[in-house]
C-alpha cells in the first residue's frame, strides 16, 4: 500500500517534476511526438522561398474564424481581426518543454531539415534550451538528409553529433532511436539499389559505434507495410516499421474511424515479421490547407477534397487511443522490443494533428489533450502498482 502511496503522490506531482527522464515512473513505454516546425521567424525564412516562408501560409490556412482555435497558443489576432504566428522565440520553446512534461510526452522527433533551413529553427532552440532534458529528443531524417554518395559521410556526421547529445532518446538499452522518413525506390536505386543502401546504412551504424555509441534502431516511416515498406527496411537494415500519419478516405468520419485505420496499420505492420513502433493519430482535418492550399502541395486545388476529414476527438478519446497503443506494444514484447509509440503529431496544426496546446476559443491557451494524456498515463501507473501488490 505504501508504494501505492508513493508512485500516486509522485505521478500528481507531475508538472513538479517528478518524471523519469527516459520514461514516466511506473510505465516503461514512452510517447514520441513527431515535431514539424513550420512556426519560425519570417526572418529566418528570408533565403528560404521569401515570404516568410512556410509559417506565413500557416497564418492564412488557420486565419479563417471556423479554424482558429486550432493555432498555437503563442499566436494571436491582430487589431483588424487577423491571425498573427511570429514565429519561434526561446520562451515560446521552453513553455513547449514545460507543457510536453506536464503531459506525459518523454519525446519529441523532430523532422530534419537542413540546418540553416528556417524549418530546423525550432530543433535550435530546444538544443539552446536549459529545460531541455525534460523532454528528450531524436530525430526523423529524410533521404535528403543523406543526399547521394558524394554527401552521405556529411548527412552520417550530422545524425550521429544528433544522437551524441544529452537527452537524445535511446531504445532497447542504450540504442539511438532515429526515423527514417519515408525512403521510397527512387532513393533505393540512387543508394545503389539495396545492396548499395545496405551498404551506407552500415556506414551509419559503423560511424555511431565508433562514436561511443549504441548500434542505432532504425524505424522506418513508410505509407506501405507490405506494399514497400519491408522491402525499406529490409533495404536499410532497419528493425522497425511506422509511419508518419495515416488518413484513409473518411469524409466527415468520426475519429474512431481513424483510430481504427491506426490499429490496423499496426496488425499489418507486425505481419511482416519486423518490429513495431505504433503510430497514434492526433487527427487528420486538413481543411484549412484544402481551403487555402500551401506552396509546397503543387496538386492541391482550391476546395479540391473538402469533404475528407475525420471528426476531431475528445481529450479524452485521444488519450485512450494512445493509450491503447501503449496496451498494444506491452501485450507484444517481442514485436515491440524498442517500447515506444509515436504520434502525428506535436504541431501540425493544419493538418489536424495535434498536441501542442492551442489559442483556444477565449484567447486563453488550451491544454486539454495533454491534460488527458497526463491523466492517462496516471491510471496506467496506478494500475500497475496495484497489480504488483
Amino acid at each position: 500500500m505504501n508504494r501505492i502511496i508513493m508512485i500516486a503522490a509522485c505521478v500528481l506531482a507531475l508538472a513538479a517534476g517528478c518524471v523519469a527522464p527516459h520514461g514516466r515512473e511506473g510505465d516503461p513505454v514512452t510517447i514520441g511526438a513527431i515535431r514539424w516546425d513550420a512556426w519560425h521567424t519570417p526572418v529566418a525564412a528570408a533565403a528560404h522561398g521569401g515570404a516568410g516562408g512556410p509559417v506565413k501560409a500557416m497564418e492564412t490556412s488557420l486565419n479563417p474564424h471556423r479554424y482558429r482555435w486550432r493555432a498555437p497558443f503563442f499566436a494571436r489576432v491582430d487589431t483588424n481581426d487577423t491571425l498573427r504566428i511570429e514565429g519561434y522565440t526561446q520562451q515560446i520553446v521552453d513553455r513547449e518543454i514545460a507543457y510536453a512534461k506536464a503531459g506525459g510526452i518523454d519525446y519529441w522527433a523532430f523532422l530534419l531539415y537542413d540546418e540553416d533551413n528556417c524549418m530546423s529553427q525550432g530543433l535550435a532552440l530546444y538544443l539552446n534550451s536549459k529545460r531541455r532534458r525534460d523532454v528528450n529528443f531524436c530525430v526523423i531524417a529524410q533521404p535528403n538528409t543523406f543526399g547521394g554518395r558524394a554527401t552521405w559521410t556529411a548527412g552520417v556526421a550530422r545524425v550521429v553529433r544528433y544522437m551524441k547529445e544529452p537527452g537524445y532518446q535511446t531504445v532497447c538499452g542504450g540504442r539511438p532511436l532515429l526515423y527514417l522518413f519515408r525512403p521510397d525506390e527512387k532513393w533505393i536505386q540512387a543508394w545503389g539499389g539495396p545492396a548499395g543502401a545496405r551498404e551506407l546504412f552500415d556506414s551509419l551504424r559503423a560511424a555511431a559505434r565508433a562514436a561511443g555509441l549504441g548500434e542505432p534502431y532504425l524505424a522506418v516511416m513508410h505509407a506501405g507495410a507490405v506494399s514497400g515498406g519491408a522491402a525499406a527496411l529490409n533495404a536499410v537494415g532497419a528493425q522497425a516499421l511506422t509511419d508518419y500519419a495515416r488518413a484513409g478516405g473518411g469524409k466527415g468520419a468520426p475519429f474512431a474511424e481513424l483510430a481504427k485505420i491506426a490499429r490496423a496499420f499496426w496488425e499489418d505492420c507486425a505481419a511482416t515479421g519486423a518490429d513495431v513502433v505504433p503510430l497514434a493519430m492526433a487527427g487528420w482535418d486538413r481543411r484549412p490547407r484544402v481551403e487555402h492550399p500551401v506552396p509546397w502541395e503543387k496538386g492541391q486545388k482550391p476546395g479540391a477534397g473538402l469533404d475528407r476529414f475525420y471528426e476531431m476527438p475528445t481529450p479524452d478519446v485521444l488519450a485512450a487511443h494512445i493509450g491503447e497503443a501503449m496496451a498494444w506494444v506491452e501485450a507484444r514484447p517481442e514485436s515491440c522490443p524498442a517500447q515506444t509509440v509515436i504520434v502525428y503529431a506535436w504541431n501540425e496544426h493544419d493538418e489536424g494533428g495535434w498536441l501542442c496546446p492551442t489559442l483556444g476559443e477565449n484567447g486563453k491557451p488550451d491544454a486539454s489533450r495533454l491534460e488527458a494524456i497526463a491523466r492517462m498515463r496516471r491510471t496506467r501507473t496506478l494500475r500497475k502498482a496495484k497489480k504488483e501488490e
